[in-house]
């Protein structure tokens, strides 16, 4: 049975002194039922404390805005209280930068076996360093089952301090998200000093030169420097697609396109010669499709559901989300004590 007994505090509005009140009569900044809060609050980074707990023992998680995952699914003993933090993008569009606006303000949605929240708080992030994620299908926030992208699963992996703007794009490649005045112009404005920008962008550059390929990438990397941020480069995910002997296709599995361009060669070239920070995800995914192998792999993708094997199930994109994460932390990109492991 789902509980739901919470006190909100939120701010009559931004960056006044935040007041106790009851849920209904908190209106119209907050408005929670038993599975879902609304915030009417302006875009922006949004700090969230959440207190998770009922008599009976409980297991909860959170989700935000289009199907994002914010906070992992946390169990708590009966008759006992937890406190968790997270910071939360809010924006319009909510999801995909050419998708549907989606609805104005901050919405939540509890979700796990038996959801408990006990209170909840909302302050504008003042001092949030932001990631932002430059991408194609296979990282952006899809807006319905059964996809995924794995930049929708990555805020869960963060903590309070860390925000994920998640401004990938489904079919775009470097050309298009730079034509594009809904993306990179929109983008590149937003970026701040500090801010992480990881650009994964092979799979639509189909029919990409290797010279022009390598130059959007160095024009996305030279934007980001230009406005204080730090690129990440990322090599696209693999698709799944095996040759006989259990290993990986070099062509269509491993972005390599028609026109014999190797984007993950090119990228990790442009990152040597740019002194850019590189995240080996063609590396890494390669290894955990070819470990679990034809049909182990299937559940990371949408296989069963669609004969799909480019775009990954939830599961999969929260596998390929962790990765993400421990590439962060490795690479010194993220401090280790802002990330949740698990």
């Amino acid at each position: 049975m789902r509980r739901f007994s919470v006190a909100v505090l939120v701010a009559a509005a931004v960056g006044s002194v935040l007041t106790a009140a009851p849920a209904r009569a908190a209106e119209p900044f907050a408005n929670c039922t038993a599975t879902a809060c609304h915030f009417d609050v302006p875009p922006g980074s949004y700090d969230v404390k959440v207190v998770l707990g009922d008599d009976a023992a409980s297991s909860t998680s959170i989700a935000g805005e289009t199907r994002r995952a914010l906070l992992p699914e946390t169990s708590v003993p009966a008759g006992e209280r937890i406190a968790r933090s997270f910071t939360v993008d809010v924006r319009t569009p909510e999801g995909e930068p050419t998708g549907a606006e989606g609805t104005p303000g901050l919405d939540l949605r509890l979700g796990g076996a038996a959801p408990a929240l006990a209170g909840i708080k909302v302050t504008p992030a003042r001092h949030a360093r932001r990631i932002f994620l430059v991408g194609d299908s296979t990282v952006c926030d899809q807006p319905g089952d059964p996809y995924s992208g794995w930049g929708q699963q990555l805020p869960q992996y963060l903590r309070k301090g860390l925000s994920v703007a998640n401004h990938a794009d489904s079919g775009e490649s470097t050309v298009s998200y730079l034509a594009d005045a809904r993306l990179w112009a929109t983008v590149r404005p937003l970026i701040r000093r500090g801010d992480l920008v990881l650009i994964q962008l092979a799979h639509n550059d189909k029919t990409t030169d290797e010279a022009t390929y390598r130059t959007n990438l160095e024009t996305l990397v030279a934007g980001v420097r230009e406005k204080g941020g730090e690129p990440v480069l990322v090599t696209p995910i693999v698709r799944r697609w095996f040759n006989s002997d259990g290993t990986l296709n070099n062509g269509t599995a491993l972005l390599v396109n028609g026109l014999g361009v190797d984007h993950p060669a090119v990228i990790r070239s442009v990152a040597a010669a740019r002194d850019v920070p590189l995240i080996d995800l063609t590396a890494k995914t390669k290894a955990l499709v070819e470990s679990l192998g034809v049909e182990g792999s299937k559940a990371l993708y949408l296989y069963d559901e669609k004969r799909d094997n480019t775009h990954t199930s939830v599961h999969g994109a929260t596998v390929y989300a962790s990765l993400v994460r421990e590439e962060l932390v490795s690479r010194h990109l993220v401090p280790e004590g802002q990330v949740r492991v698990g």
